[in-house]
């Protein structure tokens, strides 16, 4: 006889042999990481509501809309972290681990997320992540790096299928110009409330809009790229060389913004065609303003977030035969004679 209680809704679980999957895809990319210098973090769970406001950005759905957030007994409001990369820049900037020298700080962790969203296949209110981040450095061979380790560690799982999609976009220097010019379109454009309302909040964020009705009145909208600086178009034609001597494909994503406030410049994501609606299996860029916005100093960053749940998700839509590790190896010697 079962239990009468049952996980909650939109909780992805993983029992054997999937969960056998599940560790064993994590740890290959640990083994990833580790080879590329990145050392590994054991974050909080839950941070102040106030870190991921001022980080992750008030107009964003993350924090308008789907964060977990509670009064604890103290009367303190927290929240269970929607993301990582504002946890881990806290924890980094904490220890003072950008004191210590040898920047960037290069580390890596990996657990659950919480988002309070519909739930649907491959869109969990639970769901695991590895994360990724090389804070200090404003180096575009750091944007390759951490691209490079995304992109070999899915290779390594025998995906064939994924895309890279790629953009920049730009800093605090150029992008003022671009979001007046933006703004300017999008007033001129039929649409609800709501979203008239993130044009004066955050219209790059109105691009990222996936409803068919937005999209169709996108077409003609301007472009980031059409309005770099010279500093953030060199930056940018660097990493993409850096790619190709690689061996990396990518495909120039020009309305590519993703759903955090935080990024500049570099900014990409991995699609996998297979997966439908939810085909971004991870993605990231960098987020060189992100240190002052919770309280550090200036501290240039770039990381990644990968999506354990839909990495499996596309694993079995392409039939990928990726192998766990056997859980015990028997070796025999031959003694000798006597």
């Amino acid at each position: 006889m079962s239990s009468s209680f049952q996980a909650p809704k939109g909780v992805s679980e993983y029992v054997p042999p999937r969960a056998d999957l599940f560790y064993a895809i994590r740890e290959a990319f640990a083994e990833q990481a580790r080879l590329a210098g990145y050392g590994y973090l054991e974050l909080a769970v839950f941070e102040d509501t106030n870190l991921f406001r001022r980080g992750v950005g008030e107009s964003t759905d993350v924090v308008s809309k789907e964060m977990y957030t509670f009064e604890d007994r103290g009367g303190r409001s927290l929240t269970l972290r929607p993301e990582f990369t504002a946890s881990v820049l806290r924890a980094v900037l904490e220890n003072g681990l950008h004191k210590e020298g040898g920047l960037p700080v290069k580390v890596w962790t990996t657990g659950p997320a919480f988002r309070a969203e519909r739930p649907q296949k491959g869109r969990y209110r639970q769901f695991y992540q590895l994360d990724l981040e090389a804070i200090g450095s404003e180096d575009p061979q750091v944007d390759a790096e951490t691209i490079a380790i995304a992109a070999n560690w899915y290779r390594s799982l025998g995906l064939t299928r994924v895309r890279l999609l790629l953009n920049s976009l730009g800093c605090k220097e150029c992008r003022p110009a671009y979001r007046a010019r933006l703004q300017e379109f999008l007033r001129g454009l039929d649409l609800d409330e709501a979203t008239r309302a993130r044009i004066e909040i955050n219209p790059l964020r109105v691009l990222d809009d996936k409803r068919p009705q937005v999209q169709e009145q996108l077409a003609d909208a301007p472009l980031m790229a059409d309005h770099l600086c010279a500093a953030c178009k060199t930056h940018h034609d660097r990493v993409r060389g850096l790619l190709a001597d690689l061996g990396i494909e990518w495909e120039d994503a020009p309305r590519l913004v993703r759903g955090l406030d935080y990024y500049t410049r570099t900014t990409y994501e991995f699609d996998h065609p297979l997966l439908g609606a939810q085909s971004g299996i991870g993605g990231g860029g960098r987020y060189d303003g992100l240190s002052e916005d919770i309280g550090g100093p200036a501290l240039p960053g770039i990381g990644f977030g990968l999506g354990l749940d839909r990495t499996i998700l596309a694993l079995e839509a392409e039939g990928a035969e990726f192998a766990p590790k056997p859980r015990c190896e028997v070796f025999g010697v031959a003694g000798g004679g006597g």
